[in-house]
């Protein structure tokens, strides 16, 4: 694995990230590890997030669908 060294994090942003873990019971570097993991999830993670949102969509009705695609060709570029 990687090793990453950040410079000039502000002292009162550190300290939040020490409080945060802390509470979670784990230390700054992994609470960083997982901030990091979730904000780049993997490409197949990211899709199964994508694929368990749509779960709860609604889905659109055809004539809705029709007018959202008029609407797109006919706006100017």
């Amino acid at each position: 694995m990687a090793t990453l060294t950040i410079r000039n994090v502000p002292d009162e942003v550190v300290a939040r990230l020490k409080k945060v873990a802390a509470n979670k019971g784990h230390s700054m570097e992994q609470e960083l590890r997982e901030l990091i993991k979730t904000r780049y999830p993997s490409k197949e993670a990211a899709i199964a997030s994508m694929r368990e949102s749509w779960k709860t969509m609604l889905p659109t009705p055809r004539e809705q669908a029709d007018k959202w695609l008029e609407e797109t060709r006919n706006r100017p570029i």
